[in-house]
C-alpha cells in the first residue's frame, strides 16, 4: 500500500513539474520575440559601446618606480611605501591599487582581494603572487637602488 501512495504522490509531482517548465519555454518565446524587435536598436548602441571599449581597452602608461625581476619580468610601484596605506602596482598592462595588510613578520604586504595581487616587500627582494590561482608571477624584484646594494625602499 505504501508503494502505490509513494508512486501516486510521484506521478502527480512530474506532472506539475512537467507542466511549469512548458509554462516557462512559452515565456521564454515570448520574450524572445520582443527581444528580436528591439534588436535593431540595440546594433546601433552597440557600435558605441565597442568604440568606448576600445578606448578603454588602451594600454595603460605605467607609473612609479620599475621593479626588475628575474625571468626578464618587470612591475612598477607608485606611491611611498613608508607612508602610504594604498599603492598602484602595474602588472600585466594594468594598474591595481593594492591596500597595505599589517603582518607579524615585518614585511611589507599589499593584498587586493578582489584581483588577487599579492605583493610581498622584504629587504632585500619582492615577490609578487596571484592568490586567485595559487601562484608566483614574479620573484626577485629589485629597484635599481636594491641591485647597487640597497636595501627596499621600506
Amino acid at each position: 500500500m505504501k508503494h502505490l501512495l509513494l508512486a501516486a504522490c510521484l506521478g502527480v509531482f512530474t506532472l506539475s513539474a512537467g507542466s511549469a517548465a512548458i509554462a516557462q519555454e512559452t515565456a521564454k518565446k515570448a520574450s524572445t520575440a520582443k527581444k528580436s524587435a528591439a534588436k535593431p536598436k540595440a546594433k546601433a548602441s552597440s557600435k558605441k559601446r565597442t568604440t568606448k571599449a576600445a578606448a578603454a581597452a588602451a594600454p595603460v602608461v605605467p607609473e612609479g618606480e620599475k621593479w626588475q625581476c628575474e625571468l626578464g619580468k618587470s612591475l612598477y610601484v607608485a606611491g611611498n611605501m613608508l607612508r602610504d596605506e594604498v599603492i598602484t602596482v602595474h602588472w600585466d598592462g594594468r594598474n591595481h591599487r593594492l591596500p597595505r595588510q599589517a603582518t607579524v613578520t615585518g614585511a611589507d604586504r599589499y593584498f587586493d582581494p578582489q584581483s588577487g595581487l599579492d605583493l610581498v616587500v622584504i629587504p632585500s627582494k619582492a615577490m609578487l603572487f596571484d592568490r586567485n590561482h595559487g601562484q608566483r608571477l614574479a620573484d626577485e624584484c629589485q629597484t635599481s637602488a636594491m641591485l647597487a646594494g640597497a636595501a627596499a625602499p621600506t
